[in-house]
């Protein structure tokens, strides 16, 4: 019993190193490919349609919800102090910072990184990567760094948006709704905001669309190889579940860790 429970941690652990490995030169590959001619433009625009103007609708409803809640909750709390003015400031901050960069990123792991993961598993499993690489077309090139450069554009531009949008909602609440005076909404965004505060929301943006983008397509390119979640349609299914929360958790983790170093 002992000694068969030692075995499957050994060949767990194994599994784990091996799959990291795995994903790591995946990941080399997909950012050579960036660079191989010919570059597939259509691919690219394609690619960026699907995730950066397929994604508008549900990053504008989640920033305008996002905003009013931060307003309303940033007017309850300041409110008692007396420190209602800084109610810009503190919207502004969290939203530039933290909010937009993490909410936008996941909103785009639930809606394109699925997808990515599950059009790969299906490639995968129905030999047409495998047909990609008789044909000696470099399947990295053709299916994978589009992706890349697509999200590189997409999430920090959705992020941007995000932004705009989550602090319009917390004008809406704050102001409109609440009775803040408006100039010292707009007064304490502009006098607490800062170059650095933006870049550091940007750094975010940019290394959590190359995250989903390599977690979300890599599980599904390798879906043939994982351990535990078989080979045919259900494993498509497992393995694009998996991606959602693997993606998920290292966005929450990769926050912290660039707050951490960044601020």
């Amino acid at each position: 019993m002992q000694q068969n429970s030692i075995a499957r941690l050994g060949s767990t652990g194994i599994s784990a190193v091996t799959d990291l490995g795995r994903m790591g030169f995946y990941l080399l590959q997909t950012i050579q490919g960036c660079f191989r001619r010919p570059f597939r433009f259509a691919e690219f625009m394609r690619q960026l349609n699907f995730i950066g103007v397929g994604s508008l609708v549900v990053i504008f409803f989640t920033a305008a919800s996002t905003g009013m809640v931060l307003g309303l909750q940033g007017y309850y709390s300041l409110h008692k102090f007396g420190a209602e003015g800084m109610l810009g400031s503190a919207v502004s901050l969290t939203l530039i910072m933290e909010l937009g960069p993490v909410l936008t990123a996941l909103m785009v792991t639930g809606r394109a990184g699925s997808a990515m993961c599950a059009e790969l598993g299906i490639m995968r499993i129905s030999d047409q990567i495998d047909a990609l690489d008789c044909m000696a077309v470099d399947p990295f090139r053709y299916l994978i760094s589009p992706k890349l450069l697509a999200a590189l554009i997409s999430v920090p531009l959705l992020t941007a948006l995000f932004d705009v949008v989550g602090i319009a909602g917390g004008y809406i609440a704050g102001v409109q709704l609440m009775g803040v005076n408006p100039g010292s909404y707009f007064d304490g965004m502009r006098t607490s905001v800062t170059n650095h505060d933006i870049w550091l929301g940007t750094v975010k943006s940019f290394v959590f669309g190359m995250l989903i983008v390599w977690i979300c397509s890599g599980r599904g390119y390798f879906v043939h190889q994982i351990r535990g979640v078989g080979f045919g349609a259900r494993s498509v299914s497992k393995v694009t579940t998996q991606a959602v929360v693997m993606s998920s958790i290292s966005v929450l983790i990769l926050d912290y860790l660039l707050t951490a170093i960044l601020i």
